[in-house]
């Protein structure tokens, strides 16, 4: 009679491999410091309307999108 060979699969040692490293990246973003509230409280447009606001997150489009 033959006996079974205990050998590893390929889909096994990925699934392994992708477990492995799914658990790693769970242990760094554990570590990885909260994010500090701003203190600053966003400035409201005014009451007549066209007031333009230079906020963060505008500052941060343009950087991106400058060509």
């Amino acid at each position: 009679m033959k006996q079974p060979q205990n050998t590893l699969s390929r889909r096994t040692l990925f699934a392994a491999g992708t477990l492995g490293t799914m658990a790693a990246g769970a242990s760094l973003v554990s570590l990885a410091p909260a994010p500090v509230a701003s203190a600053a409280l966003p400035k409201h447009a005014p009451a007549a309307g066209g007031g333009y606001i230079l906020s963060a997150h505008v500052q941060r489009y343009y950087k991106t999108a400058h060509v």
